[in-house]
């Protein structure tokens, strides 16, 4: 009993030593990419997932080949039968609105809620493209924030090609609301406006969830943890400053956020309005 004691405290400690040490394990904590559910699905044939939906990849930069789902708005859906990649390109001309949706951490474009927002989207009138950022699902390359901006950012650019000016909307949801405001501030310093956005469970910044999760408040109390959480953050060069993103931007805003989530609380929704 005391051994197991002595080695629980022991790894107790060790932790935020382990952490000082190979700071990107907390990049790989946040971002959880490696955990691709759900397992077994094949990403190159969403239409077994969700029907209407064509599969294509987008190199947005070299070395990096990003998976995107394509989703028509229902009204397509009987002209879609038996068309190909380039047709779907194509019908991003027709007018409807598009809106790219920037998942959370964890899991694959094929996961249940997102396919489910999907659809409900698609039967409103919209097309819906779902990004896996780089390292995420099928795609290459390995996550860092400047990376999944610049995969979000690419793809908003290519679909204004593509859809020849119809509104074109950022969606974020939890980590991806980080991702579609520093998307829409990097746009904007090019001279630019999003379209619109929604952002769905916004934080204020990510080291803000990060200092409220159950396993790091375990750690709060030791003198110094804090700033090494902060310090650590800044290495991997992780912010997400969703509050400071919204200052600079007039894009029209949308925020949707639960009052009873258990991992990015209400009362930051509130806060970045």
């Amino acid at each position: 009993m005391k051994r197991a004691v002595s080695f629980l405290i022991t790894v107790y400690i060790t932790v935020p030593l382990v952490l000082d040490q190979f700071p990107w394990i907390l990049g790989y904590a946040i971002f959880s990419h490696l955990l691709r559910f759900p397992f077994f699905v094949d990403l190159g044939r969403p239409e077994i997932v969700v029907s209407h939906t064509c599969n294509f990849y987008l190199n947005t930069e070299e070395g990096v080949s990003v998976g995107i789902w394509h989703t028509l708005p229902a009204s397509q859906w009987e002209e879609a039968a038996g068309r190909g990649p380039e047709w779907y390109r194509e019908a991003l001309g027709d007018g409807h609105p598009v809106i790219i949706y920037l998942h959370g951490n964890v899991g694959t474009r094929a996961i249940n809620h997102r396919v489910q927002l999907v659809k409900i989207l698609s039967a409103a009138g919209y097309h819906v493209l779902s990004l896996d950022y780089r390292g995420f699902g099928d795609s290459s390359g390995e996550p860092s924030e400047a990376g999944l901006t610049s995969d979000a950012l690419y793809l908003y650019q290519w679909v204004k090609k593509q859809s020849r000016q119809s509104l074109v909307c950022l969606w974020g949801h939890s980590l991806g609301s980080g991702v579609a405001t520093n998307a829409a501030v990097k746009l904007k310093e090019q001279g630019s406006d999003v379209d619109a956005l929604v952002l769905e469970a916004p934080y204020t910044r990510i080291g803000e969830v990060v200092a409220i999760h159950p396993l790091t408040k375990m750690y709060m109390f030791l003198p110094g943890f804090e700033r090494l959480l902060w310090k650590i953050l800044e290495r991997n060069n992780i912010v997400f400053a969703n509050d400071k993103n919204l200052q600079t931007l007039t894009s029209p805003l949308l925020i949707l956020h639960s009052e009873d989530d258990d991992v990015v609380p209400y009362h930051m929704g509130l806060k970045v309005q």
